[in-house]
C-alpha cells in the first residue's frame, strides 16, 4: 500500500525540481544560431549572469556540469606544478582539489572536516606562513552539498586580501548561486564557477564562470589551457567561438525563463524566501533531534546553509531505509549520504524552485517515515516548522 500519486518530488539537492514555465520555455523550436536573436540571447544571458555573480568581470557558459566547469577555472589559470591550496568543509572542495592535482597542479588540503565551516584564522595562518607565494590559487566552496556546510566567503576574501597574498581566490557556488547572497567583486572573488541545476532551475547540463582582471592577467601564461576551455578562443569575434561549437540552444530557453523568473521575485525576495524555509527544516530535525537518533552534521547553528540540511542518523537505524519508504510510499525523494556520510545521513534540499507546501509536505512525509520505520524522533517537528512560519510570514 502506498499513499503516492503522480511524479515524485524531488528533495535532493540536485537536479533540483524545475518549474513549469522553464520546461515549457524549451518546447519550441530551434532558433538559426547564427541570427541575431541567438546572439541577443547569449549576450543577454551572460549580462544577466553577471549580475547574479555580482561582478563586471567577465562571464563564460560551458555545455557542462560543474564538474566540467571546475576544469574551466583550472585549465585557464594555472600551469603544470602550480601549488593550489584547497579549503575543506566537505566533499566538493576536496573533488575541485582532485580535478586540478589530476591535471598537473601540486594540491594541499588545508584540513577541516565534514561538521563545520572554513576556519578563516586558519586560512590566515596559512597564507601568512607562505613567505614565497608558492601558492597559486585557493579553492573553496560557499556551501557543500555533502556535509551541508556554509562557508563565510566574505570574511575569507578579505583574510586573503589582508595577507597580501597575491594567489587567486575562487569560490565555488554551485549550490548557492541564486539562492543567497554573493558579491563577487565586493568580496575580492577573482574567479567563480557554478552550475544550472540547483538555484537556477534548469536542467543539468549548463556550467558557468566569471573571472577579474587579475584572474586574466594570469590567464595570459596559463599552461594549461584547451581550445574548449580556453577563454581568448571564447571571446573570439564570432559568436559560435563563446559555446566552442553549437549552442545549446533548448537549455538556454530554460535558463532564460529561469532568470526572468528570478528577477521578476527579486533576489532579495528569493534569498529570504530561501532563508525562511531553510529555517523551517531546521526547526524540524532540531525536535526529531530529541529522540537522540537523529542531528544535524553541521554543529554549529550558524554555519549550516540555507540551501541543504544534512541529517545524521545514529546507532543501528539505516536513513536508507528512510529513503526508501518516502521514495516508495509517499513520492518524495531524499538525498542519501556521500562520501564519509554514506550510510549514515540523508539530505533534504531546499534550494531553487521551492515553496512553503513542497517544504512542509517534505517535512511530513519524513515524519510519516519515521514513524513508521520506529526511528526514534521528537514529536511535533513538522508542527514546528508551520509554527515558525506562522511567526515569520505575516499576513
Amino acid at each position: 500500500m502506498t499513499v503516492r500519486a503522480g511524479r515524485e518530488f524531488l528533495a535532493i539537492p540536485g537536479p533540483t525540481n524545475m518549474p513549469d514555465e522553464v520546461l515549457r520555455a524549451m518546447h519550441r523550436p530551434a532558433l538559426d544560431i547564427y541570427s541575431d536573436q541567438m546572439i541577443n540571447l547569449t549576450d543577454s544571458l551572460l549580462s544577466d549572469l553577471s549580475k547574479l555573480f555580482a561582478t563586471k568581470g567577465r562571464s563564460y557558459i560551458y555545455i557542462a556540469n560543474g564538474h566540467g566547469a571546475w576544469e574551466a577555472v583550472l585549465s585557464n589559470v594555472l600551469s603544470r606544478g602550480d601549488k593550489v591550496l584547497v579549503l575543506e568543509s566537505g566533499r566538493f572542495a576536496i573533488g575541485w582539489g582532485n580535478a586540478a592535482r589530476a591535471m598537473g597542479a601540486e594540491v594541499e588540503v588545508l584540513k577541516g572536516d565534514w561538521r563545520r565551516a572554513i576556519r578563516v584564522e586558519e586560512v590566515a595562518a596559512r597564507l601568512a606562513a607562505d613567505k614565497d607565494h608558492s601558492i597559486k590559487a585557493i579553492l573553496a566552496v560557499q556551501v557543500d552539498t555533502a556535509s551541508g556546510a556554509y562557508n563565510d566567503i566574505e570574511a575569507i576574501g578579505k583574510a586573503v586580501k589582508a595577507s597580501g597574498h597575491p594567489a587567486l581566490f575562487m569560490v565555488d557556488t554551485v549550490a548557492s548561486l541564486g539562492c543567497m547572497p554573493f558579491e563577487m567583486d565586493q568580496w575580492g572573488i577573482d574567479v567563480t564557477m557554478s552550475g544550472s541545476q540547483k538555484g537556477l532551475m534548469t536542467p543539468p547540463g549548463l556550467g558557468f564562470v566569471a573571472a577579474n582582471d587579475r584572474a586574466f592577467a594570469v590567464h595570459k601564461t596559463a599552461g594549461l589551457r584547451t581550445p574548449y576551455w580556453d577563454w581568448s578562443e571564447r571571446d573570439g569575434v564570432e559568436h559560435y567561438r563563446k559555446y566552442a561549437g553549437t549552442a545549446p540552444v533548448h537549455l538556454l530557453f530554460a535558463l532564460r525563463q529561469a532568470i526572468d523568473m528570478l528577477f521578476e521575485e527579486g533576489l532579495e525576495n528569493v534569498f529570504e524566501r530561501h532563508r525562511l524555509l531553510a529555517e523551517a527544516v531546521r526547526r524540524a530535525v532540531a525536535v526529531w533531534a530529541e529522540g537522540q537518533v537523529l542531528g544535524f552534521n553541521i554543529a554549529e547553528a550558524g554555519e549550516r546553509s540555507n540551501t541543504v540540511t544534512t541529517v545524521t542518523m545514529s546507532g543501528d537505524h539505516d536513513p536508507a531505509k528512510l529513503h526508501r519508504y518516502c521514495k516508495e510510499k509517499c513520492g518524495v525523494v531524499l538525498g542519501v549520504g556521500i562520501g564519509d556520510l554514506q550510510g549514515q545521513a540523508f539530505r533534504i534540499a531546499h534550494m531553487g524552485h521551492v515553496n512553503a507546501p513542497m517544504i512542509l509536505g517534505t517535512l511530513g512525509v519524513i515524519e510519516v517515515g519515521l514513524s513508521a520505520l520506529d526511528i526514534p524522533h521528537g514529536k511535533g517537528g513538522t508542527e514546528a516548522a508551520i509554527e515558525w512560519l506562522g511567526e515569520s510570514v505575516r499576513a
